[in-house]
């Protein structure tokens, strides 16, 4: 069965921009289905779809009826895409069309392509992507019609999806899969971990613990993309804490999904330190007495070892709380490229009260394996990465 680009918008609003999309699609070769989700129910052209008209919207006030019409669209998206009849979607919209046509393209799997023109394109929009692969084009100029801007820019929008949807890349052996946590301070480490693993033929997913990418990680890891998740960066428990740059997680980040008994190794890297936004010439009078990494723009202050002992109780209940096979394994000699002895984050106190606390609530059946070595060594890498391949074979 050909695969059709699906155009969903708001029909009563935005018709000649999607009609313009339908167009420019369909001349290029590929089919489409258009799908109205205006509030008002009346489109400005017969569309093959009309969520409003498919449900009682009559009374409700403007966001419960934004709302229903949303949660409505994604039934019908993700019934058309069991039918195997989309490939693509593509959306055009402004403050409301872009909440919606984002809303409704997340319920799509990882590669399907997601495309929306957006007159918000500017703003903050990791809220709108979240974690999805969906990628996002600024209009520019506002949607009011067509004129010979939008023009341009629908049209390169219409070019873009459809090559996106022709894009494929099945070659190759399947191997088994490990998606692995990094971030900057530990470079090293996940390199030396990816290098194992890859001779040891295992594909290696790297997700950036940036607030976003341990999400990511973990939702995939929900869909079963994975045969094991090596959790090297926890960091973005400690930003989370403090509001530090790699923070903005949500509360299932390290939380297994019920039913997923995929193997998870968890490691503290970067669990040492909060890293924020200031330089040495803007720190902040209640860090001035902190142990602090300058890196750039950011820099890294040390956890106390209260702070420390806080965080393993975080840590600990997100851990008991899972099912799937669980270890957690410490490097004694530090945690970032600045925690080692003799560097400026190094605070022996702190990572025991870490540790020893953490050790002391988690539940009997998650182990905790301590070794001599610092993150960033090679031999550090040879035991996570061996440990790791065993939980996956059911070998400890």
């Amino acid at each position: 069965m050909k695969k059709s680009v699906a155009i969903v918008g708001t029909l009563d609003s935005k018709a000649e921009e999607h009609l313009f999309l339908k167009e420019v699609i369909e001349s290029k070769g590929h089919l489409t289905i258009t799908i109205d989700i205006g509030t008002t129910g009346l489109p400005k052209f017969s569309p093959d779809f009309s969520v409003s008209k498919s449900i009682n919207i009559k009374g409700m006030e403007r966001s419960s009826m934004v709302k229903a019409i949303i949660e409505k669209a994604k039934e019908l998206i993700l019934d058309l895409s069991h039918q195997g009849k989309i490939g693509a979607i593509i959306s055009v919209g402004g403050g409301t069309g872009t909440f919606m046509g984002t809303s409704i393209m997340k319920v799509l799997p990882l590669g399907v392509p997601k495309f929306m023109v957006s007159t918000v394109a500017s703003r903050d929009m990791s809220q709108t992507i979240g974690t999805k692969d969906i990628t996002i084009m600024h209009s520019v100029v506002d949607m009011l019609g067509l004129n010979s801007i939008s023009r341009i820019i629908l049209a390169r929008a219409a070019g873009a999806v459809c090559g996106m949807m022709l894009a494929d890349n099945k070659k190759g052996k399947k191997l088994p899969r490990i998606a692995l946590s990094l971030f900057g301070f530990i470079t090293q480490a996940a390199e030396n971990i990816k290098s194992i693993l890859e001779e040891k033929h295992f594909e290696v997913i790297p997700f950036h613990a940036n607030g976003t990418g341990g999400m990511a990680m973990d939702e995939m890891m929900g869909e079963s993309f994975f045969d094991g998740v090596l959790d090297l960066a926890t960091h973005e428990l400690v930003d989370a804490m403090f509001g530090g740059y790699c923070g903005g997680i949500g509360p299932q980040r390290m939380q297994s999904p019920e039913g997923i008994n995929i193997p998870r190794l968890v490691i503290p890297g970067g669990l040492d330190s909060a890293v924020l936004e200031f330089d040495n010439k803007s720190i902040p009078e209640k860090y001035k007495d902190r142990k602090i990494f300058f890196y750039d723009f950011r820099s890294a202050i040390r956890l106390t070892a209260d702070e420390s002992r806080f965080l393993a109780k975080t840590v600990a209940y997100k851990l008991n709380q899972s099912h799937n096979p669980i270890k957690v394994l410490i490097p004694l000699k530090g945690w970032s490229e600045a925690d080692r002895e003799g560097d400026v984050l190094f605070d022996a106190e702190s990572s025991s009260a870490f540790s020893n606390t953490l050790q002391k609530l988690l539940k009997s059946d998650i182990e905790v394996i301590k070794v001599d070595y610092h993150i960033n060594e090679r031999a550090f890498a040879d035991v996570a990465a061996d440990l790791m391949i065993k939980m996956i074979k059911g070998q400890c």
